[in-house]
């Protein structure tokens, strides 16, 4: 089922949206690649956040599991 959301844009967001759109790109399009901007940013601060608490992980100690 689509769902529609509405938004009014304050004088800043319309200079964000001039700003960061692309030839062509409508509204919509600017504001979807930035919803999937700010996904990739949230997987990537996770993927950090993993990265820090296995840093001191060796592989190389752990036995065989095959």
């Amino acid at each position: 089922m689509p769902t529609s959301i509405g938004f009014r844009p304050t004088p800043d967001d319309e200079r964000i949206l001039r700003e960061a759109g692309q030839p062509g790109e409508s509204t919509s399009d600017t504001l979807r690649r930035a919803l999937r901007l700010l996904d990739h940013e949230r997987w990537l601060t996770r993927f950090r956040a993993d990265a820090e608490n296995l840093k001191g992980e060796n592989v190389n100690t752990e036995p065989e599991v095959w």
